[in-house]
């Protein structure tokens, strides 16, 4: 079963990067609603350690009750970006599972878990802290863009079985973003440190950037010690 990806539903079709060496690290990066693996497939090429594997899987298209239920690529339903919106439970905990089964097929397959980075942007960046926060196996850090915590009220009692404790959180989060507000970003990280060890929470913010990336989120991504660097031989 180890190295069949079929018997992993989100690796069926994910968009991978190989590394250049032999692989002994991975990054999962879960793209945003209604986006794709491919979206952000070539900014993991560009920022590329030879030893690296990076994994961009494909979100299921749903209907998405925030925008009128039409259907889209999306992790789990979205009925609201507030704090206050009412969530798709079931929904973020089943795609949850499906990002540990990925996790689990990785380290079966000889990357430890603990050399497997989560990163996402968006609804991607949600997923990947949720997913993190819940996982019974430690893993090396997580790189959350423009981003929020699904479910935030159940925690911290939600993380009571979590092995990431510890765990380096990263938040790059742009200060014009009209969709998810900066201050929805402050309020995550301030929610984080209330979860995991609040010395190895980050949180950086970037001038004008709006819900996007940028050069610099990408470098400091590549370059910051403290999430892919976690991974170097």
């Amino acid at each position: 079963m180890c190295g069949n990806n079929m018997s992993v539903p989100l690796l069926a079709e994910a968009v991978t990067v190989s590394g250049t060496e032999k692989e002994t690290a991975a990054v999962i990066f879960l793209h945003g609603l209604g986006d794709t693996g491919h979206g952000w497939s070539d900014a993991m090429t560009s920022i590329r350690l030879p030893y690296v594997k990076y994994i961009c899987p494909h979100a299921p298209r749903i209907p998405v009750t925030l925008n009128m239920k039409m259907t889209m690529p999306s992790w789990f339903d979205l009925m609201g970006l507030s704090p206050e919106s009412p969530e798709d439970e079931a929904g973020i905990k089943r795609a949850a599972e499906n990002i540990k089964a990925i996790i689990d097929h990785e380290t079966k397959n000889g990357i430890p878990a603990n050399r497997v980075l989560l990163g996402g942007f968006s609804q991607g960046g949600a997923l990947s802290l949720y997913t993190a926060l819940t996982c019974q196996q430690q893993l090396a850090g997580v790189v959350a863009l423009s981003c929020w915590l699904p479910l935030h009220k159940t925690f911290p009692q939600a993380a009571s079985g979590s092995a990431n404790k510890d765990i380096h959180i990263l938040q790059c989060h742009g200060e014009m973003d009209p969709m998810i507000p900066v201050q929805f970003g402050a309020m995550t990280a301030e929610k984080l440190k209330t979860i995991v060890n609040p010395q190895k929470v980050s949180f950086r913010t970037y001038p004008g950037l709006m819900h996007s990336s940028c050069p610099q989120v990408i470098f400091f991504f590549q370059r910051q010690p403290k999430s892919l660097l976690l991974l170097s031989v």
